[in-house]
């Protein structure tokens, strides 16, 4: 059954199809129809002056600006067309890309892109979303997304610097630990190489830890370092006396690494200074880390990738923002169980992933809210309290016995003959 609504039509609508650092190209659509299309202007106040003086609007507020984001490039311009009085709404990225395969299966040029953006609030109008704050522009949103790809690429240079660090030897990371700490550091920086670290000597080398290490290391780290040192000679020589190892550049190697891992732990701590911050201005009252398994860093990455709670109509749009909703796929009486649809901001759903698994360690409550589900209805044969199967699970383990090993399920090609005679059905 097809039912007709009647879809207010926009009276002016400027559909944009912003590129990164080329020429953006706009349509202009009145009443759903195009008056004109593929007109070219760069992100230059003289060309904006010269296309808002062509379209000649009597009421600023009756134009609305569709866009599509694209990086960066849109926020200069939403922020400019607001200014000027007119609405700015933007545009998912799958709808308009659904929309362009319709409109066009093989071609994909910037002057068809405007024409459909320009085209959008009359066929989807409930799909805009109008434009309220700075978006990418938002200080505490980019931080967050800077500190989570400083923190990734410190975690590759530590893996890096096991890798090397395996080549010297066990009794190395009894001294300098798993979580290379500034002290750490700044050893691997300088004196890597085991044959300079026996040069060094024992006074020396016990100054320079308690003078990088703030006290904490002292007598203890520096024999047992001068005596890692030693096993690490003592692998690599040969019974002829060679060594096996150029220890040289292996150290070379490691202080590179060490270098940049120093570098990026700076810069971290910096930003987390910023972070508390901003995360202060934004979430003053601390409501977003009073939620369970949610600390300050957390918080901060919830705070700037939501942003203005305000843009989104109700509590789904932000969990569909987030993208830890199950997709829906139904037809008829098929409704099946499929997976997360994993759209939206990825970062916000990191955060709000390890904020729960932190939640479901800490509180048991929460932590048996996440184990029925898998013990009592996802496991086949599983069973409750009182030692019979549920009928969920029950049915799971009929069905389970009815498929091969390999998994996939019998036919009465396939099935056994013993199943056969006694007329299981397949």
């Amino acid at each position: 059954m097809t039912i007709a609504t009647t879809i207010p039509v926009t009276p002016l609508c400027l559909g944009v199809d912003v590129a990164c650092r080329a020429e953006h190209q706009a349509t202009l659509a009145v009443g759903g129809k195009a008056a004109w299309k593929g007109r070219k202007f760069s992100t230059q106040p003289a060309e904006l002056e010269r296309l808002w003086a062509d379209l000649d609007l009597a009421d600023p507020a009756e134009l609305t600006v569709v866009l599509e984001p694209t990086r960066n490039a849109w926020i200069v311009l939403a922020h400019w067309f607001r200014s000027r009085g007119a609405r700015v709404v933007m545009v998912p990225t799958t709808q308009s890309a659904d929309l362009r395969a319709y409109y066009s299966k093989h071609a994909k040029n910037d002057r068809l892109d405007s024409e459909i953006l320009a085209k959008l609030p009359l066929l989807h109008p409930e799909g805009l979303r109008e434009f309220t704050g700075p978006g990418s522009a938002d200080p505490l949103r980019r931080l967050t997304k800077q500190r989570s790809t400083m923190v990734k690429r410190r975690t590759a240079v530590y893996s890096r610097l096991d890798a090397f660090i395996e080549l010297l030897g066990p009794a190395w990371y009894g001294v300098l630990g798993s979580n290379y700490g500034k002290a750490a550091l700044m050893l691997l920086a300088r004196y890597a190489d085991p044959q300079a670290v026996i040069r060094l000597g024992q006074a020396r080398l016990a100054r320079f830890l308690v003078r990088h290490s703030r006290g904490f290391w002292r007598e203890d780290h520096t024999k047992a370092l001068i005596v890692a040192a030693r096993e690490t000679l003592a692998l690599w020589t040969g019974p002829d006396g060679t060594i096996g190892l150029d220890f040289a550049e292996l150290g070379a190697d490691i202080a590179a690494e060490a270098e940049q891992a120093r570098f990026l732990t700076e810069q971290i701590e910096d930003l987390d200074e910023r972070i508390a911050n901003l995360n202060d201005q934004a979430d003053p009252d601390g409501i977003i880390a009073s939620a369970p398994g949610v600390g300050p860093v957390t918080s901060a990455v919830i705070a700037g990738r939501i942003g203005d709670p305000h843009r989104f109509t109700s509590l789904a749009a932000i969990r569909a923002y987030s993208g830890l909703v199950p997709k829906v796929s139904q037809s008829g009486t098929s409704d099946p169980t499929l997976g997360l649809t994993k759209a939206g901001d990825p970062l916000l759903r990191e955060a709000l992933y390890m904020a729960a698994e932190q939640a479901r360690r800490i509180d048991p409550q929460l932590g048996a809210l996440g184990v029925r589900p898998v013990v009592h209805r996802s496991r086949p044969g599983a069973r409750d309290a009182s030692g019979s199967g549920t009928p969920r699970c029950q049915e799971l383990g009929t069905r389970a016995g009815r498929r091969s090993p390999r998994g996939r399920r019998r036919t009465g090609r396939g099935a056994s003959a013993s199943e056969r005679q006694a007329g299981v059905p397949v």
